[in-house]
């Protein structure tokens, strides 16, 4: 009796496609595209639940969701709805702009290094914000500004000039990806630089005030920053999903886009102010979150296939980062550190390692 070994690859199973159609739209898209924004908001839901749950009080997952529902005792009502929700809720709504701010400006400009962390649109917004608790005075001011409408005005319209400045410096007849992450690189190192002045211009309460905004954190949040960031998603979110079609034909590049009859000057346009506002919006909520906006889009891309980040799941995966590493904070590290420690912690190796790839693949 003689066995044989068959040294043939498997045949790979091709991803399953539907027709996908909301109204007049209708479009292409992969079973996995599907399936993936379903699974990651069944994941958020029980991460948030749990991460309510979580504290002094301690209140049980099923108890949590009994809650959220309204069915819960009054006690547990007060501890997570007034006390616990609103740090998820902002949680959740910012890891959601940074996601979709990330898809999006990773595929206008083709390149996985680009996000607001790098093209230094983080770091313009960070500079005016900090700028307005300096310039407000005394801790209790900065305090009273982090609820009022000084400091997301200000960091909305850091974001916005530092993107206008890289917009114009990057431009050679066209923006080419890498001289944009270069320009962004060098305007975010300006950024930061002025908020290093800042700081050191500063009396102790101010600085101490926009050191601990500035780490990225959701201690002390509540509904007075969720519900501002909840009407902003509301607004630009549905606009971000639209330009979902002008994405797919920019990322085969200007002349393919214009000889499709797209306006290529005002759908970039409109591309960076969206991006833009989605993750000043967030800086301006909970400080500098760094890494979701790089790290977010690229792992989407890989769980749901396809050649370019989508921007549901990129934001849908985002706020699951942003709660889950919140929730590791929390409960896990034996000191409680902010959310953006954490991020960064994870984010890091993952820009090393895209450079190290881009340097192989040059060479």
């Amino acid at each position: 009796m003689t066995a044989t070994i068959s040294t043939r690859a498997p045949e790979r199973r091709p991803d399953k496609r539907r027709t996908l159609r909301i109204g007049p739209l209708s479009g292409v898209v992969r079973s996995r595209q599907l399936l993936l924004p379903v699974v990651t908001a069944v994941v958020l839901v029980l991460v948030s639940a749990l991460s309510m749950g979580r504290g002094d009080y301690p209140i049980g997952l099923v108890d949590v969701l009994r809650t959220v529902v309204g069915a819960g005792d009054p006690t547990q009502q007060f501890i997570v709805t007034e006390l616990r929700a609103p740090r998820i809720v902002v949680g959740v709504l910012v890891g959601l702009a940074l996601g979709v701010s990330g898809a999006l400006i990773q595929t206008f400009a083709r390149n996985p290094l680009a996000s607001p962390d790098t093209l230094g649109i983080n770091a313009g917004a960070s500079a005016a914000a900090v700028a307005v608790i300096v310039i407000g005075g005394g801790s209790s001011a900065a305090g009273g500004l982090l609820g009022g409408l000084g400091l997301p005005v200000a960091a909305l319209a850091g974001g916005l000039l530092t993107a206008l400045l890289i917009f114009v410096l990057a431009w050679r007849g066209g923006v080419d990806g890498y001289r944009l992450v270069l320009v962004g690189i060098g305007l975010g190192s300006v950024g930061y630089a002025l908020v290093d002045w800042l700081l050191t211009r500063s009396d102790i309460q101010d600085a101490a005030a926009a050191t601990v905004w500035l780490t990225g954190s959701l201690n002390g949040r509540s509904w007075d920053q969720a519900w501002p960031l909840a009407t902003a998603l509301l607004l630009l979110v549905p606009v971000a999903l639209a330009l979902s079609r002008v994405l797919g034909v920019l990322q085969f590049g200007e002349d393919t886009a214009r000889a499709l009859g797209v306006r290529v000057g005002l759908a970039q346009a409109v591309v960076v102010l969206v991006a833009v506002a989605l993750a000043a919006v967030s800086v301006a909520a909970a400080g500098p979150v760094q890494f979701v906006a790089l790290v977010v889009p690229q792992v989407a891309v890989r769980l749901a296939g396809g050649s370019r980040p989508p921007l549901l799941a990129s934001g849908l995966l985002g706020a699951l980062l942003v709660v889950g590493a919140d929730l590791l904070a929390r409960t896990v590290l034996p000191i409680a550190l902010p959310v953006g420690i954490v991020t960064a912690v994870i984010g890091a190796p993952y820009l090393l390692w895209l450079l190290v790839r881009g340097r192989r693949s040059i060479t």
